[in-house]
């Protein structure tokens, strides 16, 4: 890519483009499993590492390197990996690097499947899993064993948008010589780059605003050049998380729009949040755009701005919570995020129902909470739905 090109936009829509023998304005879909040799020769130098070339899409598709090349110049890294969804993201870039009396630390509210793959999967390898609050420099600190290989954390946290200190997540985990692994589905390189500040592996749910369209499952792993062979060479190649060519060309074809897509869904969620906020029926909304959160103090610093999703505690119970939810007509029930479409959804028996209530008191996941993904609809008609629903709940108590 250019030197000249130092914008994020412009980098949505050339990094990893090549020129195609047909001149074709659009990247053409490869959607091929296998590749042809010119002799058994080149065959054998190509599954020997030795000659350059495509072999099996499970190793590697043009449609797909595009991608990757995409994504590694958004996050100023110099490589990635395509996985068939965000868990083969988490999944792949962890237990490429752990094995049996390996310390992993992890934020104590994460991903449901995330928290599963660790506090249960984990377990039955040998593989010890420590859960902190990530804001707790001092928990961080005090969990960290002499077998601890690795630290993962999300930023800002699913489902309760806590927002974590990655300078300091950097600055630790070189200390200590641990893998940092950050997950910025939220966020997108858009409008945070932890990079920036040491972290070692960056994931993506690329299902999510990466795409943005609600028809793509995806993931993506983001790292060095030796970090990203390895993954695809052993997690990724031996336990077969690859994308498809045609998910690839979607992805790419979403990350065109993904600047003005994030532009607007900002927008949206800070109207909904300020909405939220004044509102009678809510007791505390969580979302990083607003001055009373935890996190707005990194606005400007770490993240750019605050991203499209918002949790708000409703002044109701699961029963009302629930009636709330049923009301919404714009707002979608289903889980996900990033898409143009406004989604809600209630974590507790849903994304995090991997969660027993013991845990989901502990991660701060409480019966009231709810999750909206703000999308591109204009935000007065989605705060008159959200307005109506609250109004119908509390003439039902």
């Amino acid at each position: 890519m250019q030197n000249y090109i130092t914008h994020l936009e412009t980098l949505c829509i050339h990094a990893g483009k090549e020129k195609n023998e047909h001149g074709a304005l659009v990247t053409p879909l490869c959607q091929s499993s296998t590749f042809i040799f010119d002799n058994a020769e080149q065959g054998a130098a190509r599954f020997a590492g030795e000659e350059k070339g495509y072999i099996y899409t499970r190793l590697g598709n043009p449609t797909t390197r595009e991608l990757e090349l995409k994504i590694a110049a958004l996050e100023g890294m110099q490589d990635a990996a395509a996985t068939a969804t965000g868990m083969g993201a988490v999944a792949a870039s962890t237990m490429a690097f752990l094995q049996q009396g390996d310390h992993l630390i992890a934020s104590k509210a994460i991903y449901g499947c995330s928290f599963a793959l660790f506090n249960h999967m984990f377990a039955r390898y040998g593989i010890e899993v420590s859960f902190v609050d990530m804001t707790d420099h001092a928990a961080i600190a005090a969990a960290r064993k002499a077998n601890t290989k690795m630290l993962f954390v999300e930023t800002p946290i699913n489902p309760n948008l806590v927002v974590v200190d990655l300078s300091f997540i950097g600055q630790f985990c070189q200390q200590h010589g641990l893998i940092s692994v950050v997950d910025n589905t939220f966020m997108t390189p858009l409008l945070q780059q932890p990079a920036k500040f040491g972290i070692d592996i960056i994931i993506h749910s690329a299902t999510k605003y990466l795409n943005g369209h609600g028809d793509v499952v995806a993931g993506l792993i983001v790292s060095d050049s030796e970090t990203v062979n390895t993954i695809k060479m052993t997690t990724l190649k031996d336990m077969g998380a690859t994308i498809s060519p045609h998910d690839a060309w979607l992805i790419t074809r979403g990350l065109k729009t993904l600047s003005v897509r994030i532009e607007r869904h900002c927008q949206n969620a800070q109207k909904v949040a300020e909405f939220l906020e004044s509102h009678p029926a809510i007791d505390k909304v969580f979302y990083p755009g607003l001055a009373s959160h935890s996190g707005h103090k990194f606005i400007g610093s770490q993240m750019k701005a605050a991203g499209g999703v918002i949790a708000f505690e409703l002044k109701a119970n699961l029963e009302d919570s629930r009636f709330f939810i049923n009301q919404c007509k714009l707002f979608s029930l289903a889980v996900s995020l990033g898409d143009a479409e406004s989604l809600i959804q209630h974590p507790a028996s849903m994304t995090h129902s991997p969660y027993t209530a013991e845990e989901r008191e502990m991660a701060g996941i409480s019966d009231g909470l709810i999750r909206v993904s703000v999308g591109l609809e204009h935000a007065d008609d989605l705060i008159a739905d959200l307005e109506q629903a609250l109004t119908k709940m509390k003439q039902q108590q």
